[in-house]
């Protein structure tokens, strides 16, 4: 049934089947991704220095803030269930890396990849994590309470895929990401696999294809200025 307004008692709620949801509260839940938003793209866009620690500390701040402060459980952030879907989500993941895999190796001649210190690697695996817990428990379950789950889908898509200009690559690669990501999250609320296969793709892609396109995975003002 398409959301409709109603006045009761002299209050604006949104009512979508039958689910009362207060005005106040859902553009509170678009003013937090967007502030939250703001700051990472403000952050990637910055040159690194004092105003680019500044909005990087304060989008972690807001993250930090909003998941403590907001209305949604651990459950419901994907943070207290590890196993449900963890077969199909590291499927799905195994068969993207394949993929990915066997289109780099038709494309290797290009140039050469980018050279994965893998000493440290275990660095990315922890921020694909916290970028999925981003995505996920922050910008996802705020979306899907004032959009519902399918145009939340696709919303949350939106935000991760334009984070990723103007590295066209990674920006095609990650709308077909953000997709999956947030499907597999809205069908199983399981974070940890979904942050876990984030990192396998990423490597994998970054073995994959050529640096000269990847920009050592750069995005916003690092992909420009890189040399």
């Amino acid at each position: 049934m398409p959301d409709k307004l109603e006045i009761i008692a002299g209050q604006d709620v949104l009512k979508a089947g039958g689910a009362k949801r207060s005005l106040p509260s859902a553009w509170r839940n678009l003013a937090e991704v967007s502030v939250v938003f703001a700051l990472i793209m403000a952050t990637v866009w910055t040159p690194q220095g004092r105003w680019n620690a500044l909005f990087s500390l304060s989008a972690a701040a807001c993250v930090v803030g909003f998941a403590i402060a907001g209305r949604w459980g651990s459950r419901e952030m994907g943070l207290t269930r590890p196993w449900p879907g963890i077969g199909q989500i590291f499927l799905v993941g195994l068969l993207l890396c394949g993929l990915i895999w066997v289109v780099g190796l038709t494309l290797r001649s290009a140039s050469p990849t980018y050279p994965i210190p893998w000493n440290r690697s275990w660095q990315y695996a922890i921020w694909a994590v916290v970028q999925q817990f981003i995505l996920q428990s922050i910008f996802f379950v705020r979306l899907e309470s004032t959009f519902r789950s399918r145009r939340a889908v696709l919303f949350t898509t939106g935000l991760y895929t334009i984070a990723h200009i103007p590295n066209l690559l990674l920006t095609v690669l990650s709308f077909f990401g953000g997709l999956i990501f947030c499907e597999l999250f809205r069908r199983w609320r399981n974070l940890f696999p979904i942050g876990i296969i984030h990192a396998a793709l990423g490597l994998t892609i970054a073995c994959s294809f050529a640096d000269k396109w990847l920009h050592h995975m750069r995005v916003g003002i690092g992909y420009l200025t890189l040399r």
